[in-house]
Order: C-alpha cells, then sequence, then structure tokens
C-alpha cells in the first residue's frame, strides 16, 4: 500500500464523509431493531400496535426502548413468545452482517466506491450490536440476552458460544477478505486505511458497546465493558498484520 499524498482537506471531508454515513446507518439500524421488537410482540397477539418504540437519541443511541412490558407479559418465563420477542434483533442483525458480507466479497463490478464503503459500514453497524450484546451482556438477566434465555429457560451459554463463533468469522472475513478490497476501492491510500481501522476499532468495541456498557450498567456487569478495550487494540493489531504480511505496490 503507498502512502498517497493526500491535502488535510481530503482527509477531513473524507473522515466527515464516514461519519454522516456510519451515524445515518446506525440510526436505521437502531430503529430496525427496536421495530424488530414491537412488531414481533404485535404479531404474536401480545400488543396491540407495533408502534411502541420509545424514541432515543440517533448519534448515541441512548434512551431508546421498544415498549413492550415483558415483566407484564411474562411474569413467570419459560414463554417461548418472551424469547422469540426479546431474541428476533439478534437474528436480524446477524442476517444483516452475513448478507452485507456476501456482497462484500463479491464486489459487484457495477459498485461505486462510496456504497462498497457504505456496505462495509453497514455491516460495521450491525456487528456493533452483536459485539454489545453477545460479548458484553451474555448473563445480563434483561435485555435481548435475557429475555432470549429466559423464554427459553436455557443457560446463556449455548447464545454466547454460538453468537461468539459467529462474530470471529465475521471479523476474520473483514480483516482478511473486505479490509483488502476495501484498500482498492480507496485508492491504496494509507492514510485512509487507518482512519478506517481506527474508525471501525472505536465504533465497533467502544462507541456503541464498550463505553455504553460501563458506564450505563452496575453492579459487576460494567465489567463485561472492558471487553471493548481488549478488542479495540486487537483489531487495530490484526488490521497492522494483514499489512506488514501484505505485498507492497
Amino acid at each position: 500500500m503507498r502512502d498517497k499524498k493526500e491535502s488535510w482537506a481530503d482527509l477531513l471531508t473524507f473522515s466527515l464523509k464516514t461519519l454522516l454515513i456510519y451515524f445515518s446507518l446506525q440510526t436505521v439500524v437502531v430503529i430496525t431493531h427496536e421495530f424488530a421488537h414491537s412488531t414481533a410482540a404485535w404479531l404474536l397477539g401480545k400488543t396491540a400496535t407495533p408502534f411502541t418504540v420509545v424514541w432515543g437519541n440517533p448519534i448515541t443511541i441512548l434512551g431508546w426502548d421498544e415498549g413492550v412490558p415483558y415483566d407484564q407479559l411474562f411474569p413467570g418465563g419459560g414463554n417461548l413468545a418472551e424469547s422469540i420477542i426479546g431474541g428476533i434483533p439478534l437474528f436480524v442483525h446477524a442476517v444483516f452482517v452475513a448478507l452485507a458480507l456476501y456482497l462484500l466479497v463479491r464486489r459487484l463490478p457495477a459498485w461505486r466506491k462510496m456504497t462498497f464503503y457504505a456496505v462495509y459500514l453497514f455491516a460495521v453497524v450491525n456487528l456493533t450490536e452483536l459485539v454489545a450484546y453477545i460479548l458484553m451482556r451474555p448473563w445480563a438477566g434483561s435485555g435481548d440476552t435475557g429475555r432470549f434465555n429466559e423464554g427459553l429457560q436455557i443457560s446463556p451459554w449455548p447464545l454466547f458460544v454460538v453468537g461468539s463463533t459467529f462474530l470471529v468469522f465475521a471479523f476474520a472475513v473483514l480483516v482478511s477478505k473486505v479490509l483488502p478490497k476495501l484498500d482498492h476501492a480507496l485508492g491504496m491510500s494509507n492514510r485512509r486505511h487507518w482512519i478506517v481501522v481506527c474508525f471501525t476499532a472505536f465504533v465497533m468495541f467502544l462507541w456503541g458497546s464498550g463505553f455504553r456498557i460501563m458506564l450505563l450498567y452496575p453492579d459487576r456487569q460494567w465489567k463485561w465493558g472492558l471487553i471493548g478495550i481488549v478488542g479495540f487494540f486487537a483489531w487495530i493489531l490484526a488490521a497492522s498484520f494483514r499489512v506488514s504480511r501484505a505485498p507492497h505496490s
């Protein structure tokens, strides 16, 4: 990869485009997440309308809620409907990630460069949600993972193991298959490469997951957010290792 000469204005413009695309996609994904809950509850006859969603901040992702009264509907646990309503967004995110990775690996010839980048960021947004729930809230008594496990009355381990395996696979595909294509799409710019790598690590392991867990969850649960710090540096190291082994242009 060559150290392509770019002005600070060009890099700033690219960074601003990254922020605009990412947070626009994040808003869409968060809305989809909450409406997946509320729509599932409505389709299963547990609520009178799918429009129970409580809207929050689209940037910080704080204040959002599906508005489903789980404790009132499922006071005793062991109800399949609770598992479906609570866990359906995790399935949706996994499907979105799989679809995005499939498209990114194929990289259709007619795609514009920024379209490819937008699909990459779409994958990152959905992976961020899965990191927050699967890696950092696997044993939470409430939330998506807690409702899923409580509804099925199962140990948190199956969801944690299956979800973590999926995440490791997705991370491996992104680093080994997608980032090289993205580098080409972005003009083999070393500076843009590291903007993307550091931004991805920050939003996926800290902004959308680690910081949220450490700041919002009580008692010992906040410590799960420390995984985000490890993930942040691990992602950067993995990207560095790939670059060091890649043939020089």
